[in-house]
């Protein structure tokens, strides 16, 4: 399980350093994509092979489908962590997630988000996230 909340700089190369605690889990070799609300997914070998059968059963017939499939997997790329913890994170993905220095680096239970910096403030900001409310709504799921 990844938990935590990390802030990194992106070098010049477009590679920025996974903490410690959460390449424990990742393994050498992860898989990145775009993710929900502009940011980047990061998953291990493993738990990605998981979501790809997943989606291969959604039913091709369906419109809505098919779109999530090809946006999901047209985005991914398999990455290595280099000796000094990095990946490098393609710039197709760091358009898609707005990011160009500062980075915050997320764990997110079963996956690792990437997000720009200031996106990720915006995000948790008392204006857009009411914490309390979406606790509520979901207090028969979570709680």
């Amino acid at each position: 399980m990844f938990t935590g909340e990390f802030q990194h700089t992106l070098d010049e190369k477009g590679r920025v350093i996974i903490p410690a605690k959460l390449r424990e889990g990742l393994g050498d070799v992860i898989m990145i994509t775009r993710g929900l609300d502009r940011c980047l997914f990061i998953y291990p070998l493993e738990a990605w092979k998981k979501i790809e059968q997943k989606l291969k059963e959604l039913p091709l017939t369906r419109s809505e489908a098919r779109a999530f499939a090809r946006y999901f997997f047209s985005g991914a790329a398999e990455v290595e962590i280099d000796k000094q913890g990095r990946i490098l994170i393609p710039q197709n993905l760091r358009e898609y997630a707005g990011i160009e220095k500062e980075v915050a680096i997320i764990g997110v239970s079963d996956r690792v988000e990437v997000w720009s910096e200031a996106a990720w403030r915006e995000y948790t900001s008392a204006e857009n996230l009411n914490f309390e409310a979406v606790a509520e709504k979901l207090a028969d799921f979570v709680f």
